[in-house]
């Protein structure tokens, strides 16, 4: 846990940010005094790290990086030209390195930075890595506690539906973008600054303050990410101040219907920034007149500043139309003079990201979900999408819910969120806790959601124990879900193998 927030003047709590010089990080931003053509990537196979990788190969860089395994975005790289070692060595740092990236996972005593740090090459946050490598471009940025992949991918399909071919990194796989970062659509091509770049903006320990973005996008504001922050007010107060780094006549655009984005934009209104509002409510400008949402997609009615507008989209649940809006609402911001409907046909094209939503298969009637989902709004959603699915089939099922929570801190702080959120499903099952940066603590489990939530929701020990349970319980028409940041998509085959077997499930 971090120390006590700071107040600043008024009482008003300082932002947190890692940005900050620190022991790890002893440079918030890209050097602009010398020029740069090799760089090290710390922990190179994370979704977020191996964008960096990505973007710095396309810029002609020299890149070199290390993780602890093997992981799906390594190979791509090494096929690319990145050298990578399995396994952290000070002397995978080349003799004429120019930086190297970490990003908070990375510990104070890796080897490579104490290397690093002895030969005094700068040592920056993947998101000052960022910035730097799209320096020269126009910044839209997606920002906000859920939503922001899928928000950010979302609104680089509906610039290349309007002929624009921005630049974009984020923290996931999009298949219909072809990797989770690039200069452009065609990686081979030779890149100039180019005109645009959209941006997954990480709230997580306050690094999205190194951008400042023409468009910024808040798709939803509530506590999260506490270990770091220390409190709720300290987080809104990291958004308050990305808000106001807002490049001059930039646009904040925010979802109305949640309080949190909502009360941000009026605090930027009332400041003097551009705010423009999506959602259900009546002061939407981009408002959501109609919703017909099915298991193939949903079709949205909107109100617009430019006129009334009907769009298909590939993907269901509420939470997913709203990223519609915010995506299409900040692309139009952002490109005032690209035809509407033109975004509006790319963002059509949108098919989802990885472990979002993700259909891993149906075996013996059972569909089986991946979904990123690790924050109890994002559960309810989830499984509130997936209660659509189900109603609408023509042999209606129901809804099982499997949890791994992520981080102890999260499942101690909102062991009642999760625990209301999972009993919507018809049965639901817990999980140990991935730890992930945490220590384990004893006093923290699965049972400390369990124990607050209807009788249907159990914890499990472990893979055998949950194969038994939901061999037992499945049946055709059923929707599986696999909720969770850490490990638990590991599980799903060995589950679908379990659901394949012979038994009576009529």
């Amino acid at each position: 846990m971090t120390s006590s927030p700071e107040n600043g003047p008024a009482g008003q709590p300082i932002p947190r940010t890692i940005l900050r010089p620190g022991d790890v990080i002893t440079q918030s931003h890209w050097p602009t005094d010398r020029g740069v053509s090799s760089l090290h990537v710390v922990r190179i196979g994370g979704a977020g790290m191996s964008a960096v990788a990505r973007l710095a190969l396309e810029a002609g860089l020299a890149v070199s990086g290390s993780d602890s395994q093997d992981g799906q975005f390594i190979a791509p790289l090494r096929e690319d030209g990145a050298r990578i070692g399995i396994g952290f060595d000070a002397a995978l740092l080349a003799e004429d390195l120019d930086l190297v990236i970490v990003s908070t996972a990375v510990r104070a005593d890796n080897p490579e930075v104490l290397a690093a740090r002895e030969r005094g090459i700068p040592v920056i946050h993947r998101a000052a890595a960022l910035a730097g490598l799209l320096g020269g471009r126009e910044l839209l940025a997606i920002a906000g506690t859920h939503g922001k992949t899928t928000t950010t991918g979302m609104a680089v399909t509906a610039l290349r539906g309007a002929g624009h071919d921005p630049a974009w990194a984020l923290g996931a796989a999009v298949p219909d973008l072809g990797r989770n970062a690039g200069l452009g659509a065609d990686p081979a091509a030779q890149h100039s600054d180019g005109e645009l770049a959209v941006v997954e903006a990480d709230e997580s320990d306050g690094s999205f303050l190194a951008f400042a973005p023409r468009a910024l996008v808040v798709t939803n504001l509530e506590p999260d990410h506490l270990d770091f922050h220390g409190d709720a007010a300290t987080l809104t107060a990291a958004f308050d101040a990305l808000t106001a780094q807002l490049a001059e006549g930039g646009t904040l655009v925010v979802c109305a219907d949640d309080p949190g984005a909502r009360a941000l934009g009026q605090r930027a209104e009332t400041a003097g920034t551009t705010v423009l509002r999506y959602g259900i409510a009546e002061d939407a400008q981009w408002r959501l007149r109609a919703e017909r949402s099915g298991p193939r997609g949903a079709e949205i009615e909107v109100d617009t500043p430019h006129g009334p507008l009907e769009i298909a989209l590939p993907v269901t649940g509420h939470h997913n139309v709203l990223n519609a809006l915010g995506a299409l609402a900040a692309a139009a911001a952002a490109t005032p003079d690209a035809p509407l409907t033109q975004l509006a046909a790319g963002l059509g094209t949108f098919t989802g990201a990885s472990r979002r939503f993700d259909v891993a298969g149906t075996v013996a009637g059972v569909t089986v979900v991946d979904d990123y989902a690790h924050h109890p709004r994002e559960v309810a959603a989830t499984i509130d999408a997936a209660r659509g699915i189900v109603q609408a089939q023509e042999r209606p099922g129901r809804v099982l819910a499997v949890l791994q929570p992520h981080l102890v801190s999260r499942t101690r702080d909102f062991a009642g969120d999760f625990a209301e959120a999972l009993s919507a499903a018809d049965h639901a099952w817990v999980l140990p806790i991935y730890a992930a940066r945490e220590d384990p603590d004893p006093t923290v489990t699965a049972r400390t959601i369990t124990d607050l939530a209807a009788p249907g929701v159990v914890p499990v020990e472990d893979e055998a124990q949950l194969a038994a349970l939901v061999s037992a319980h499945a049946r055709p028409g059923d929707l599986l879900l696999m909720l969770g940041a850490g490990d638990i998509v590991e599980l799903t085959p060995a589950l679908m193998t379990v659901l394949d077997a012979p038994g009576d499930r009529a």
